[in-house]
């Protein structure tokens, strides 16, 4: 059995009003991870993942780039052991 993981990454940079949260939503499901996204006071984005390392490793690709309107500055990242509380991905 593969071992489930989780990461909670703060995506910094130009990305909340450009379809960040609804694209990190739709990558999420098509890579069929659990967890939430949501948007902070400070403009950033906050992003909770859980499924297993090498599919979480791709969801973080798409963070690093984001939507098309989107620019990143700065992926803050911070990998645990999965909670196996979430069944869907939700924008928050």
């Amino acid at each position: 059995m593969i071992e489930k993981q989780q990461f909670h990454a703060i995506v910094h940079g130009l990305v909340q009003g450009v379809f960040f949260r609804a694209s990190t939503r739709d990558a999420a499901h098509r890579l069929h991870l659990v967890g939430w996204v949501r948007n902070l006071p400070d403009e950033s984005v906050e992003v909770l993942a859980e499924g297993d390392r090498p599919t979480l490793e791709r969801l973080l690709g798409f963070l690093h780039q984001g939507p098309p309107d989107a620019r990143v500055t700065q992926v803050e990242v911070e990998w645990n052991a999965a909670s196996g509380e979430f069944m869907d991905f939700r924008v928050r």
